[in-house]
């Protein structure tokens, strides 16, 4: 007798990726310089229920003019070197994929994606309350192209309606993720922790907006609780750090530039 339906969950990185993308990097980057500025095409799929879209094409530039202060350190923390570059808005009308972006991803994406592994496509749809978006990772793309970019609810865009994650910075947390970036909190205490050493190590993720918080006192720092790589509430994210900028060059020397593709 077949069990209950297991309702799909989005690929996820596992803990052991760290340190196996750390040494991919390595072997990948022998003899490569990182650029230290590069500009991301990005392509929005704007997915909408029925004849009213939920999201305008403002809302939509909105958000990249919020991915392109938090990626310049105008909200707090380092310049990154990456901007971003709206080239496209595109606006599919299906109820199905709007309700259902992740039990659906396959056929939205391949029927959407454009561009290649430097391209970012950013599609705008309606996902679950415990579940703000979800990215693929650059490391991911040579064996699932057509599932390459990022999905976020369109309520966590500038100003939205998801309380206390409406100022799009869902999306720039997502796009850190298709960049290169893991979690702060990725492997709790122990090493290698997000695979960055100026990101203290974190046990748990930021909940609501705490102070001060450190969750490995015997490792040193506090936990980066105000990174853009954490959970915390929107109006307590406002940084990246050189470590992760650095991270983000590499990674895109690695696995997204043209030359790497």
């Amino acid at each position: 007798m077949p069990g209950p339906a297991r309702t799909p969950v989005p690929r996820s990185p596992k803990p052991e990726d760290v340190a196996k993308v750390v040494g991919e990097l390595g072997r990948r980057l022998a003899g490569v310089t990182p650029p230290t500025h590069f500009t991301v095409p990005t392509r929005v799929h704007v997915i909408a229920s029925g004849p009213d879209r939920q999201v305008s094409e403002e809302t939509v530039k909105a958000q990249i003019e919020v991915l392109n202060a938090a990626y310049a350190g105008r909200f707090g923390g380092v310049d990154t070197g990456v901007r971003f570059r709206l080239d496209d808005i595109s606006v599919r009308r299906s109820a199905t994929w709007f309700t259902d972006p992740v039990g659906n991803e396959k056929v939205m994406k391949k029927a959407l994606h454009e561009g290649g592994a430097d391209t970012l496509n950013l599609y705008i749809a309606q996902l679950s309350e415990l579940m703000l978006g979800f990215a693929s990772y650059p490391y991911w793309y040579a064996g699932a192209p057509a599932l390459d970019g990022v999905v976020i609810d369109w309520r966590s865009l500038p100003g939205g309606a998801m309380t206390n994650y409406n100022q799009g910075f869902t999306g720039v947390h997502e796009i850190g993720h298709w960049l290169g970036l893991f979690h702060t909190f990725e492997n709790g205490c122990r090493e290698p922790g997000d695979g960055i050493d100026d990101t203290p190590a974190e046990a748990r993720p930021t909940e609501a907006c705490p102070q001060d918080k450190d969750t490995c006192a015997d490792r040193p720092g506090k936990d980066p609780a105000h990174n853009f790589m954490d959970y915390a509430h929107d109006r307590c994210m406002w940084e990246f750090t050189a470590g992760q900028a650095h991270r983000m060059h590499e990674m895109w020397a690695a696995f997204r530039a043209s030359s790497a593709a």
